[in-house]
């Protein structure tokens, strides 16, 4: 990784670096993953680690793994103070009191998660949203949507969610949850949801019901330990039931994109998370389905990329938070 990125970039090892007091402590939460940076005001990303989510923890358990890591990345930043603390946490949760009860991460329920790091960093702004709006604020200020005022972030991963910017500023809704395209439901008949709904998106694309589906099919039914990213491997190496599972995921992605689309007047819907990395196996089909729905002229010409940011989107959405509260930021 070079020092010459403007956007999801660190510096190379042992490189010299002055800390800003506008430097901003990011952190995303997911079922997967535990990653925190230090990103600088324009977003570039200045320290970064990340650990998976351990299991088998209890609530405070799993807050002192999160307060390590965070001590961690601002030593390795060399950062001298701080101007912020942005964070993209797993749903659902209160907003903006973000207590957090993610779907994923049992041992959190009603985690008085803002208030923790508040105490823990008195004087700052602290800010915390789902973690999927965080993409869509990441890839809208630095990333594919740079440039474009409407613009949808997905997450494709452990969960599916997502976020939304109309007219160049983030849209909470009536209760922080505005763009959670997880939940719409894309077939009426399809597997029951962990949200008690049946055929979401969620329900048929996340990681983890891929796998389950793959293996009800007869793909590796024995192992108990394999993930969406065994399952993408496969499908590239061309086992059918793999590359069937990949193309379920795209086509129930593509329904639902158009049906945001023709909703929000899209220009861009940029997608991350662990399972976006699968490439043409999933954007394929995926591109197939939103064309065969998107039959407005105007849902047409929307643009359905893979998150410019990679894996720092949600980190770098985070930070904006404080950054440029005036556009991603509508509480306090």
């Amino acid at each position: 990784m070079t020092d010459d990125r403007t956007a999801g970039g660190g510096p190379t090892p042992h490189t010299p670096r002055v800390g800003s007091a506008d430097d901003i402590l990011a952190v995303d939460i997911g079922g997967t993953k535990l990653a925190v940076a230090v990103v600088e005001p324009g977003g570039r990303v200045a320290a970064y680690d990340r650990i998976e989510t351990p299991g088998g923890l209890d609530a405070e358990g799993l807050w002192r793994t999160l307060e390590s890591l965070m001590d961690k990345t601002v030593a390795d930043s060399g950062t001298t103070s701080l101007g912020g603390v942005g964070v993209g946490c797993g749903g659902p949760m209160t907003w903006p009191e973000a207590e957090v009860s993610p779907l994923n991460i049992p041992a959190w329920r009603d985690f008085p998660l803002r208030d923790r790091l508040r105490a823990r960093y008195a004087g700052l702004p602290v800010r915390v949203h789902n973690d999927a709006v965080c993409v869509a604020v990441g890839e809208h200020w630095r990333g594919a949507g740079r440039g474009r005022d409407n613009v949808l972030g997905m997450v494709v991963s452990t969960g599916v969610g997502g976020g939304l910017v109309l007219d160049g500023h983030l849209i909470d809704g009536a209760s922080g949850n505005a763009g959670h395209i997880g939940h719409v439901v894309v077939d009426p008949e399809g597997p029951p949801c962990k949200c008690g709904g049946r055929g979401c998106l969620e329900a048929i694309a996340r990681g983890p019901g891929l796998v389950e589906w793959a293996q009800e099919q007869g793909w590796r039914p024995e192992q108990r330990d394999v993930t969406g990213v065994d399952l993408a491997g496969d499908a590239r190496r061309g086992h059918p039931i793999a590359e069937s599972a990949m193309r379920r995921a795209g086509r129930a992605l593509g329904i639902a994109i158009a049906s945001a689309t023709h909703l929000c007047d899209l220009e861009v819907a940029a997608i991350g998370g662990g399972l976006s990395q699968a490439g043409a196996m999933l954007f394929d089909p995926l591109e197939e389905a939103f064309r065969t729905h998107a039959r407005m002229e105007f849902a047409r010409q929307v643009q359905v990329v893979p998150a410019a940011l990679g894996q720092t989107s949600g980190l770098i959405g985070a930070a904006a938070l404080v950054v440029a509260g005036d556009r991603y930021w509508n509480a306090d």
